[in-house]
């Protein structure tokens, strides 16, 4: 019984040892970025529902990240991953929509709005194909 007994605690930690060390593993999902439409929606997922999987897959190198308002503010890619990855999970109540208002095989510039109670925040959203994957290269927000 003793042996049992053992035999079952000693799985339990087994077990429980696995599952923690493959919780503790960051997930290394491809994101499909082969097109400006799919970016673009990867781009809003990543905005407005909260998905952090593939945020530094898009955006580019060189992105930045302006905010016109009262002030006007300018972020980094660096400075937009860590506030992206901090907001996992979070979902933002608003009804968006999408509009490529231009795109070639190299470059889309994209209008994203999100109507919120109250305001609207619509970014201008500037792509770039690189071999064959599409980055975000710059955000421009404003607000009504």
């Amino acid at each position: 019984m003793k042996t049992l007994v053992k035999t079952f605690a000693a799985a339990a930690l087994i077990a429980i040892g696995t599952f923690s060390m493959a919780a503790g593993k960051p997930d290394k999902k491809i994101i499909n970025l082969s097109s400006a439409t799919y970016a673009l929606d990867h781009y809003v997922d990543i905005i407005t529902e909260g998905q952090s999987i593939g945020v530094e897959q898009l955006f580019a190198a060189d992105f930045t990240q302006k905010s016109q308002g009262a002030n006007v503010k300018t972020n980094n890619r660096t400075a937009v991953i860590d506030f992206f990855k901090k907001q996992k999970g979070e979902k933002l109540n608003c009804k968006t929509s999408t509009q490529i208002l231009e795109s070639s095989t190299n470059y889309a510039i994209a209008k994203v709005t999100m109507q919120f109670d109250g305001f609207t925040k619509s970014d201008l959203v500037t792509l770039i194909n690189e071999s064959g994957v599409w980055k975000v290269t710059s955000s421009v927000s404003s607000y009504k």
